[in-house]
């Protein structure tokens, strides 16, 4: 039933993407002047879970390798290397460059250097969750290198803008930006269509299932991907030669619970407390949250930085937030939306 595993994947970047023509031309004209040996302004690419940010900042940088020779990329995913040294370690590894650094003894300031000594290809830098950094002036170290050029994703520019000093605010507010909608239902529609047509055998799921998967996504592709790969992954183990409704409903449950656990590994430390006293004492307000945390933690973050927490949080449907900003509560998501083939 598989014919083709790695497309089904949420990972997975096509040779052609779905929906985002403008959006591509876009990053691809910001990232021209690398191509003739220039500096290239600095994209910021924002937008909901689940609309290709990184898919397409990915595909960019993948096609312009294919045509320049003298210009390599690097990835890195600022949820899981959140602190400097983790964020500078990766890059200066992708470009070869981590030799004699001693991840217990090196000063954060002598990777810095490294980063400024470099003179190997041009490299553009993907920061991936970059309102995720713990010390977001490493963007600014990396915007002064002429020699790399950078992409930030990101769901929300006021979280990454709110945490950074002003001289960087107006840096990134004078950059580039890509910003990205949530999907309609036909385009999810394209986007799962074209997954299934090079990853399952013919006739293995149905149109109206198809879009059944893209309305129970509501607009989240990286969901409606989840599904799909849960269904067919069913499907293929219990020997059936299609994409049955009741393995379908299954599967929503699953991709959603999937996803949702991998959101939660990915928590920080300092954000796992924050989400367990919402959990433990929720509905709870900012100011009672704050005051938990500063009991709970050693190093505690500020107070705006707590309040980053819980938006990244609520944008990736742990938690929910009803009120206005002055009487908000937070509480656990229990809940879910509606699943396809009902």
């Amino acid at each position: 039933m598989i014919r083709d595993a790695r497309v089904l994947r949420a990972g997975f970047v096509p040779r052609e993407v779905e929906h985002r023509d403008a959006e591509v031309n876009h990053l691809s004209s910001v990232l021209e002047p690398i191509t003739n040996g220039e500096p290239a302004d600095t994209a910021i690419v924002t937008g909901p879970s689940g609309t290709g940010k990184t898919c397409i900042s990915q595909f960019v940088t993948e096609r312009l390798r294919e045509e320049v020779l003298d210009v390599e990329t690097t990835y890195v995913n600022c949820w899981r290397n959140y602190t400097r040294f983790r964020t500078l370690y990766q890059i200066l590894d992708d470009i070869g460059a981590t030799i004699d650094i001693h991840r217990q003894s090196t000063p954060h300031d002598e990777l810095v250097d490294r980063l400024q000594q470099h003179d190997g290809l041009r490299t553009v830098v993907i920061l991936d969750e970059v309102d995720q950094l713990e010390d977001p002036s490493l963007i600014y170290d990396l915007h002064s290198l002429p020699q790399f050029a950078i992409i930030c994703i990101a769901n929300k520019e006021e979280d990454l803008f709110g945490r950074v000093d002003d001289r960087l605010v107006s840096r990134l507010r004078s950059s580039e930006h890509v910003r990205m909608d949530k999907y309609r239902d036909k385009q999810i529609y394209d986007i799962l269509s074209a997954r299934s047509k090079w990853g399952l055998d013919e006739n293995v799921i149905t149109d109206d299932q198809l879009y059944q998967i893209a309305d129970a996504a509501a607009g989240d592709a990286r969901l409606a991907i989840g599904i799909l790969r849960t269904a067919a992954s069913t499907a293929d183990r219990e020997n059936h030669d299609r994409i049955t409704d009741e393995i379908l409903r299954d599967a929503a449950e699953d991709a959603r619970a999937q996803i949702r656990q991998k959101s939660l590994d990915s928590l920080t430390p300092h954000q796992r407390a924050v989400y367990d006293i919402v959990r433990d004492h929720g509905p709870v307000g900012p100011s009672e949250i704050h005051d938990r945390y500063l009991e709970k933690v050693d190093d505690p973050r500020t107070k705006r930085t707590v309040r980053t927490y819980l938006s990244k949080m609520t944008q990736y449907n742990l938690v929910k937030s009803e009120g206005t900003s002055r009487d908000r509560q937070y509480a656990l998501l229990t809940g879910t939306t509606q699943s396809p083939a009902k």
